[in-house]
């Protein structure tokens, strides 16, 4: 499909995070854009600002006439009224994916895949190529925190950085020049039905690099690879010899401090400027991008030290008078163990609450034991109902069930509307929010909570 004829765009579910970034691309290009979500959130009120028409009732009456091309996500079903209406008017419907690949096509891509590590690794890679004389678009999985936004421009440029995503099999639309993989986690199984499915279409994405390109590949995962002469396999790790490894790794003040080795040598002394132990290996994996495809030594310690993370992901929202408050995307056992475990190196022997809002009961009901086993880590687990998203219930996978299994010693099961006011008389030290539902719209309220916490215990504090 030729995308530059298209004039007039409607998104069946805008206000999701890949979908609003190709809103926004095409924005950029002089489109007329608009598009239904089910609730109004920041990123859909940021839109509207940005000039895009959104609308949150499921009402065709609402859809401006004139548009020539629908983009739907796969979370939207097919009896929804707009896709009805699309459908029968022969308006062309494409899914995100589909659309990602055909911009993507255009450019010399750089494509990041895995089940946890990829929207850091991406939004990272971006930043050393922006930061850097190379420059490159972007398609992002969060929004950046030095850009305000998950969609970076840079007419002229060859190069696109996108986040591969493997839900629904949306990778495969990819033929990338540069494809990564993070991390091969047994997920979505509601779409897979078990991890060596899931492996197949890893495996598939591979297959789909171009001609003299690379694939980037964390040492260690055990990926079924077909011979191609044309394209070379690289490995990446978190401190173990291969490709591209970190050594000397300290931290200090807060941030990791690192010598990066690779195939023409060691560049000392990097320093990354987002916290997280595990984000060293991500570090290294967009190290490996930006070297690959021209970035300078100089460029590369100046991009990673500059680099300020991206929202939701080990974002610490809160860091004074001895309380901690950082928030985490992490919605899988493995995200949510990195995120403790790099909690506890940063804060040793301080009390560490989390409060966890489980996504999707068939992720609840497959990994139950998983997600027990790394919310007992924490001192205080404050747990919430599970976010059902696009799933119906499942009898007897619930919260509760979970709760039962979590051996923390402190736990409790509250609602939404209980927070924050639940945090009332707890000695919070550190603070974290873990979950991909609609936690997200409790963080600031959080964050203001503990801000006026703080002021009124100064202001006792100043009164004695």
């Amino acid at each position: 499909m030729d995308i530059r004829k298209v004039e007039s765009v409607y998104f069946l579910g805008i206000g999701g995070i890949g979908m609003s970034a190709l809103a926004r691309y095409f924005r950029s290009l002089g489109k007329t854009v608009a598009g239904y979500d089910r609730t109004r959130s920041l990123l859909t009120s940021a839109l509207e600002k940005e000039g895009i028409s959104v609308h949150y009732e499921a009402d065709t009456s609402l859809i401006e006439p004139g548009v020539d091309l629908a983009i739907y996500t796969p979370a939207v079903k097919r009896d929804h009224p707009d896709y009805d209406f699309f459908e029968k008017a022969g308006i062309p419907m494409f899914k995100r994916a589909e659309i990602l690949g055909f911009i993507a096509d255009q450019y010399k891509t750089i494509a990041i895949a895995g089940t946890h590590g990829k929207t850091t690794t991406t939004t990272l890679t971006a930043h050393i190529l922006t930061q850097s004389q190379v420059k490159c678009q972007a398609f992002l999985g969060g929004i950046s925190r030095n850009y305000d936004s998950n969609l970076l421009l840079a007419p002229g440029s060859s190069y696109l950085v996108a986040e591969a995503d493997e839900f629904d099999r949306s990778f495969l639309h990819l033929h990338p020049h540069i494809a990564v993989i993070t991390s091969m986690d047994a997920d979505h199984l509601d779409i897979y039905g078990n991890l060596a499915s899931m492996i197949e279409s890893f495996a598939a994405y591979a297959g789909n690099i171009r001609n003299g390109g690379m694939l980037i590949l964390k040492k260690g995962l055990n990926l079924p690879l077909q011979a191609r002469e044309k394209v070379a396999v690289l490995r990446y790790s978190s401190g173990e010899p291969c490709d591209y490894y970190p050594d000397n790794i300290r931290l200090e003040k807060g941030l990791y401090e690192f010598d990066l080795h690779h195939p023409s040598g060691v560049i000392h002394d990097l320093i990354l400027g987002i916290p997280g132990w595990y984000n060293i290996e991500n570090a290294v994996a967009a190290s490996a991008c930006a070297l690959l495809n021209g970035v300078t030594e100089n460029e590369l310690r100046a991009a990673l030290n500059s680099f300020r993370g991206v929202e939701r992901r080990f974002d610490i929202r809160l860091q004074e008078s001895g309380l901690v408050y950082l928030d985490d995307y992490g919605h899988h056992p493995e995200e949510l163990k990195a995120c403790i475990t790099s909690a506890r190196q940063m804060f040793p022997g301080r009390k560490i609450t989390g409060i966890f809002q489980p996504h999707l009961y068939t992720r609840t009901r497959d990994f139950a034991d998983d997600f027990a086993r790394q919310l007992s880590l924490l001192d205080e687990v404050i747990l919430l109902p599970v976010y059902p998203a696009r799933e119906e219930p499942i009898p007897g996978i619930n919260a509760e069930m979970l709760l039962g299994k979590i051996t923390a010693g402190k736990k409790k099961l509250v609602q939404k509307s209980e927070l924050p006011a639940c945090l009332d008389g707890s000695s919070l030290e550190v603070l974290i929010t873990m979950g991909a539902g609609d936690i997200d719209r409790l963080v600031l309220p959080i964050e203001n909570y503990l801000r006026g916490f703080i002021q009124n215990r100064n202001n006792q504090e100043a009164r004695l």
